[in-house]
């Protein structure tokens, strides 16, 4: 993979790739996390960049002293684009004070709690039911995911920064 820049998005090409990517990965441009309902777009984000085309993104929010990180793409898994990404939310942060970094992700997800304990984060809770309740905020979150596994909890994971 050539150079790899991570940036903010500067106009509305990015923006409109955000969504597509947003509804393309995350069935819409909504995210309901511990109850709460969150517009992707209206969330900071970081987009990867490698030879001039976009290789993925990330989505998070700061409130006090703590970021959660609610959506990490990359399009070539495996390249570094996902370290990348969570480096750069990991240090907006950190610049903005935050002493927690933390992400919800679903009980299917074996693939995300590899890589995010790989890079330092630990399981912290697990909201029993959580999904079970989103999904009659947001009816396209699938009843079964990963490994044929049913989907029905938030695990939280966390790092301190």
């Amino acid at each position: 993979m050539s150079l790899l820049t991570i940036r903010p998005p500067q106009n509305e090409d990015d923006r409109a790739w955000l969504t597509g990517l947003w509804v393309e990965e995350w069935g819409g441009t909504v995210m309901v996390t511990r109850g709460r309902v969150h517009g992707l777009a209206e969330l900071e984000a970081r987009i990867a960049w490698t030879g001039g085309s976009r290789v993925g993104a990330a989505a998070y929010r700061i409130e006090g002293p703590e970021c959660e990180l609610l959506s990490l793409n990359a399009s070539a898994p495996g390249q570094g684009v996902g370290t990348a990404l969570l480096d750069a939310v990991e240090e907006a942060a950190r610049a903005a004070g935050c002493s927690r970094v933390w992400l919800i992700t679903s009980n299917d997800n074996l693939d995300a709690l590899r890589f995010y304990q790989r890079r330092g984060y630990r399981l912290v809770a697990v909201h029993v039911g959580a999904i079970d309740e989103a999904r009659r905020i947001k009816p396209s979150i699938p009843l079964v995911g990963d490994y044929g596994i049913p989907i029905h909890d938030e695990l939280e994971l966390e790092k301190r920064i």
